[in-house]
């Protein structure tokens, strides 16, 4: 494993890193004061600012690979997604590179028909659009796909869809134009062969946007919320089914492998950001005669937060790494693995950032906060985190089996 970055990648780097430090964080201020003044759900019109920069920089579609994004491979994206992790409100969608449009995208690319690439992911590699991505139920525990309760039936030349969906991220903004589904095509099929993935433009009658849900307090208003959605009875062509009937859940997980690895690469981001905080701040403070810096627990916060952010950037590019040179198949050990080391070394050090800064940790006055909501929301995101152990734990073991 070589995990040594070529010239165009640090030129990217550099780029990145100067992005954010020159336009995108001192943007945040007028973003948060931006979310108060506009509508609920619009975006603050400084993201089309920066979106036009990034542009301009190169710094656009990182995420995707090929001819339609900018041709890098996992590996070489991983340094680019943390480094817009430390802002992870304003940064990946500044570079069109957030979540959930870039696993849409993807799916779009490889898996739809002509006419509906040309509708839904020419404007959305613009930027000119937002999606969502729909297969959490409130009525099930929908972390097991086989409890998903949707239906999606076969009518002719077209496709029925019913059922409940919520924690749609982005969908609540006017902004967010289309849906990619997850539904149950054939609830008696074979286990992995009942599901089917169908884009549902937003303005289809029955679909119907309920309310959107918070995280933690935060409403994610400026990103679109996350919505809960009843599609009732709503009905598309059959050309909008992605890939084949019932063949749907090997898409979902070919869409969530990148997903899940670029949450993790914004993880460490956002942990490096909490770190250079947390390390500022006990600096600055003195109690009982000390300078923080000085007491032996923040010593110990301070190391053990350096070991556990290697550790991960580490695991997180030999993941990268494998998916690139055998693919998802071949790295779904680490995928799993990453998915669940991530966000959890995140919130562990984000969390001692929070306690270094004491009150104002808890605060708005720092990004503290907000960072430790993304990062815990993460344990959930693309699969709870016990689901992700139970893969890993049946995968070990399957080599320690006794033979029959």
């Amino acid at each position: 494993m070589d995990f040594a970055f070529s010239p165009k990648v640090r030129d990217l780097q550099k780029q990145a890193a100067d992005f954010l430090e020159r336009a995108v964080i001192p943007a945040e201020p007028t973003y948060a004061a931006q979310l108060r003044e506009i509508s609920p759900w619009d975006t603050p019109p400084v993201i089309e600012e920066l979106k036009a920069e990034a542009r301009r920089s190169g710094l656009w579609n990182l995420f995707l690979p090929g001819e339609r994004g900018a041709g890098l491979t996992n590996l070489e994206y991983a340094p680019i997604a943390e480094i817009s992790g430390r802002s992870p409100l304003l940064m990946p969608e500044a570079m069109n590179c957030s979540a959930p449009d870039t696993g849409n995208m993807e799916i779009l690319t490889h898996f739809a028909t002509e006419s509906v690439r040309e509708r839904w992911l020419t404007p959305l590699l613009a930027g000119e659009i937002r999606s969502a991505y729909t297969m959490t139920e409130p009525l099930v525990a929908s972390s097991d796909a086989n409890n998903i309760d949707t239906r999606i039936t076969v009518e002719s030349d077209g496709l029925r869809i019913t059922g409940r969906k919520w924690l749609a991220t982005g969908a609540m903004s006017p902004r967010c134009q289309v849906a990619i589904v997850m539904g149950r095509s054939d609830p008696d099929g074979a286990r992995h062969r009942t599901h089917s993935l169908v884009v549902v433009p937003l303005e289809t009658p029955g679909v119907e946007i309920l309310r959107s849900t918070g995280v933690f307090g935060y409403s994610d208003s400026g990103h679109g919320g996350h919505a809960e959605i009843h599609y009732d009875n709503v009905w598309v062509p059959r050309e909008n089914l992605l890939g084949e009937l019932h063949g749907g859940f090997a898409i979902a997980q070919a869409r969530l492998g990148p997903g899940r690895i670029h949450h993790a690469m914004r993880a460490i981001g956002m942990a490096e950001r909490a770190f250079d905080l947390m390390c500022a701040r006990v600096q600055e403070r003195v109690a009982f005669g000390r300078r923080l810096a000085e007491q032996g627990v923040v010593q110990d916060w301070v190391a053990e937060a350096r070991i556990r952010i290697e550790m991960v950037r580490l695991l997180v590019l030999k993941t990268a790494w494998l998916m690139d040179t055998v693919g998802n198949r071949g790295a779904a050990t680490e995928i799993a693995a990453i998915k669940v080391a991530a966000p959890e070394m995140a919130t562990w050090v984000i969390d001692r950032a929070i306690q270094a800064h004491g009150g104002g940790g808890l605060s708005d006055d720092f990004p503290l906060a907000q960072l430790y909501a993304q990062a815990r929301m993460l344990q959930l995101a693309d699969g709870p985190d016990e689901v992700h152990k139970m893969t890993l734990a049946r995968q070990q073991l399957r080599r320690y089996a006794p033979a029959t």
